[in-house]
């Protein structure tokens, strides 16, 4: 390992300590690892930018960003929670419960599973303490539900992933459904398990009318999700254009239809979304920039010989990367990680025969994990911060629900066909 690169690797980790923003400790690295190896800048940022610009999935990022924006303000996204707690009323714990909905389907749209627990995680920990149930309790099952979200479409992390890796979007939308789908309904057992254990509140009965005019009000938003997948697998159009095909969707349907979207509104969606859009680029440039350093040091292929020569065992050498990834993530966000560690995993893990589709969903939901990990995870200290929860009170309801994240990850790894046979089944193999 060359003397650049361990400078690069000591910038990133003290820009860590010291608080500094992530994104600018990646472009000071790169950039230092590039003036000490004598490499042309010109010649790095013409293949940054062009690494960038050659793939058009990469314009999706900011579109989707700006589709969650959008159902927000527009009070689509009120309108299916509130179809949901309907639904569920009656029973212990289902206000928790429509936090896991919600949470789960529309974190991963924004590329930062903190702007997700800071954003709709605020808003749904908030509602159920003013219904009753403990603030730590509510914490713990937002970020939970954080965790498990980006494994469904339109997810940002795996679409940065199918970039990086050369694996069809479409594949890896497919491959996350059944995981999440299981994993969600596991999440909610335990949630009603836990709600009678701890007698937390149960939401009225208002009968099977109020639900049905819920549903018939929410069905133009819930519709949504559906064109956007149907298009995507009828080859309608691509996931790129899929992501403007969203915007327009709302956007007629808050305007038109639900009247609910005031010009105001529509700014204010919009800057939240140049806001959190400029967040993202940041950490893909930095991403990219040490990804080109990265490959440049060769440091890929003495990785990938030193691992293979070790095993290449698939199973065994997914439990090495998971277990790294574990500890990484603890540090970085998953788009970084994607950035940073894909080109160094890909070749390993490809080597050995692996599916990179199903690798996809088992990295992207590994990444999300060390985020919730007690006590240094990233959401737990930024959900703690901003809703003035005790941190000890968080991981200590945490504990429940990471056991059963961890048995979700077994399960996605020792059952492949879970991920794999939706994409088989439309004829996507990556």
């Amino acid at each position: 390992m060359t003397a650049a690169v361990l400078v690069m690797a000591a910038i990133v980790v003290l820009c860590y300590l010291v608080g500094a923003p992530i994104s600018y400790g990646m472009i000071a690295a790169g950039c230092a690892y590039l003036v000490l190896s004598g490499v042309s800048l010109t010649e790095a940022s013409a293949a940054i930018i062009g690494g960038v610009t050659a793939n058009f999935v990469v314009l999706s990022v900011p579109l989707f960003i700006f589709t969650s924006a959008l159902l927000n303000s527009s009070g689509m996204t009120d309108r299916i929670f509130r179809f949901a707690q309907l639904l569920l009323g009656r029973s212990r714990g289902s206000l928790a419960q429509v936090n896991v909905l919600a949470t789960v389907v529309f974190s991963g749209m924004t590329g930062s599973a903190v702007a997700d627990v800071s954003g709709i995680g605020v808003m749904s920990v908030r509602a159920m303490e003013d219904a009753g149930y403990p603030k730590d309790f509510a914490c713990a099952t937002t970020i939970t539900s954080a965790i498990m979200g980006p494994l469904l479409p339109p997810s940002i992390p795996l679409i940065i992933y199918g970039f990086l890796s050369s694996t069809s979007i479409g594949a890896l939308f497919l491959a996350g459904i059944i995981p999440a789908l299981v994993l969600g309904a596991a999440h909610m057992g335990l949630i009603g398990y836990l709600s009678r254990r701890k007698r937390l509140p149960a939401e009225p009965w208002f009968g099977w009318l109020p639900i049905a005019v819920a549903f018939f009000a929410g069905l133009p938003a819930l519709i949504a999700p559906l064109i956007l997948i149907g298009g995507i697998y009828s080859g309608a159009f691509t996931p790129t254009e899929s992501s403007a095909m969203s915007i327009l969707y709302v956007l007629v349907v808050a305007t038109f239809v639900y009247r609910s979207l005031s010009l105001r509104e529509f700014l204010a969606s919009l800057r939240f979304a140049v806001r959190q859009t400029g967040a993202v680029t940041g950490l893909i440039a930095g991403a990219f920039l040490l990804n080109y350093a990265v490959t440049a040091s060769e440091v890929p292929n003495t990785v990938s010989t030193f691992v293979l020569s070790i095993t290449r065992q698939p199973l065994l050498l997914i439990f090495i990367v998971s277990g790294f990834l574990l500890v990484a993530g603890l540090v970085l966000e998953v788009i970084v990680l994607e950035f940073v560690m894909l080109p160094i995993i890909v070749p390993i893990v490809s080597s050995a025969g692996v599916n990179m589709v199903y690798f996809g969903v088992v990295f992207t939901l590994v990444t999300m994990i060390a985020l919730g990990l007690p006590t240094l995870g990233t959401l737990n200290l930024v959900l703690s911060k901003i809703t003035d929860t005790p941190l000890s009170g968080i991981v200590r309801q945490m504990w429940p629900f990471l056991g059963l994240l961890v048995a979700g990850l077994a399960l996605v790894i020792f059952v492949p066909w879970m991920s794999t046979i939706l994409p088989q089944l439309a004829h996507l193999q990556g």
